[in-house]
């Protein structure tokens, strides 16, 4: 059988010992079809949390929680919060009640940011075929590049890890599978610093008594109604027909019959699209304040312009989210005439688009984002006739752009972004 270190990446005997015999590291890898699988999912552990403890090496010791206020919600949280309850998406007021001696700091997304290039930078040493889910994951499939490297993919996948933790002082948790859904399960099985390998062998039994809450992107409604069908494990769905489920739950149940037998023909697409790019902030007090609202607004705009620029993409249509004090939610959205990624833009068009709804306030949250996107290159090209000194603003942004870059987010501010 197959094994190696994934510590020292020696290649060990059969049977596997539990300890390896150059490095005496516990961190043995053994599985029969360990050096035939290609297919693999790099999640990275606690990545925010994971860079603030880099960068503050203070608070190694300590819970720590990435989000907002007091009315937010939590980003992420490392590993000692998560001990203690504290989870991604969970309400801050909760999370501090679980966990009251936690640290929390605001995210600081252009670090994070430049952290994953380098991540990425490290994968396409491996791998041009990469398909990136968000800053912290992504999908590799190593197929046909033993020959190349001298090495099977499970193998250079634990090197992918080391370099992460040794170059750039974060970790990451490797699933290795014959398709992305399995792929994407074995990452989250044995966190953090984990590598897990799912086979095609022991694909059905794996799955079998397993909860359908598994299956990524299956959200808390298509929950409810699979528990209301009395499905809640893959062995349920097992005993559905293909027809029934399809009748039952549309496109859905389609994809559910075939995941319920480990089936995923979908290829890693190292082409496919970001679909849009969004930020919203939750308030600590409920508010209806038009000036502060304002504010928000422009700063969700020029966070939403940054994250565009730096994927060095534009958009074609600008939204507006507002959810009120009980929950209910406003989405508003118009398509401009050119592509944009500009925050004077987003700005002027977000702001418009608040000054069309019949506000009934307070609002908990506010979010700005873009959609449609296209490649920079087609954006903001032919100006606003209407508006004479809308070139003026675009060359103000990009100086102040530059700026930026070189001092700091903070070396230059626009007088709404402090309301």
């Amino acid at each position: 059988m197959p094994a190696f270190c994934r510590d020292c990446l020696q290649n060990l005997p059969d049977p596997a010992p539990r300890r390896c015999p150059g490095c005496q590291s516990p961190r043995v890898l053994s599985h029969p079809e360990l050096y035939g699988l290609t297919i693999a999912h790099m999640d990275c552990d606690a990545f925010y949390a994971s860079v603030e403890k880099r960068d503050n090496p203070a608070l190694a010791d300590k819970p720590l929680i990435i989000g907002g206020g007091r009315r937010g919600v939590v980003s992420t949280a490392c590993y000692i919060a998560r001990i203690r309850g504290v989870r991604s998406a969970m309400p801050m007021f909760k999370a501090l009640d679980l966990c009251p001696d936690a640290v929390v700091l605001k995210p600081r997304m252009e670090v994070y940011a430049e952290v994953s290039r380098q991540i990425r930078a490290m994968m396409l040493d491996l791998t041009p075929v990469i398909e990136p889910l968000s800053l912290d994951e992504a999908f590799l499939d190593l197929s046909g590049t033993t020959r190349l490297h001298g090495a099977p993919p499970a193998v250079m996948l634990a090197r992918l890890v080391a370099r992460m933790r040794s170059e750039l002082g974060v970790t990451g948790s490797i699933g290795l599978s014959h398709n992305k859904f399995l792929a994407k399960i074995a990452s989250d099985l044995d966190k953090p610093r984990g590598f897990s390998v799912i086979g095609a062998a022991e694909t059905a039994a794996f799955l079998r008594d397993k909860p359908v809450r598994m299956i990524w992107g299956v959200g808390q409604s298509a929950q409810t109604a699979l528990d209301k069908a009395g499905i809640r494990s893959f062995n349920d769905l097992l005993r559905w027909e293909r027809q029934d489920l399809v009748a039952r739950f549309g496109s859905l149940g389609n994809r559910l019959w075939h995941l319920a037998r480990g089936q995923d023909m979908r290829r890693v697409d190292a082409r496919a699209p970001v679909k849009s790019i969004s930020k919203e902030t939750t308030f600590f007090e409920d508010t209806g304040h038009t000036e502060l609202l304002d504010g928000h607004i422009w700063r969700l705009s020029v966070q939403v312009s940054d994250r565009a620029k730096a994927r060095h993409l534009a958009g074609r249509v600008v939204t507006l989210k507002l959810k009120r004090a009980d929950h209910s939610l406003i989405s508003r959205r118009l398509a401009l005439r050119d592509a944009t990624q500009l925050a004077d833009t987003i700005y002027r068009t977000a702001r418009n688009l608040y000054d069309q709804v019949d506000h009934q306030v307070p609002y908990r949250l506010i979010g700005v984002g873009i959609s449609d996107l296209v490649p920079e290159e087609a954006a903001d090209l032919s100006g606003d006739l209407l508006d004479p000194q809308a070139r003026k603003r675009s060359q103000a942004e990009r100086a102040a752009d530059a700026i930026r870059e070189k001092f700091g987010s903070d070396a230059i501010v626009k007088g709404r972004a402090l309301r």
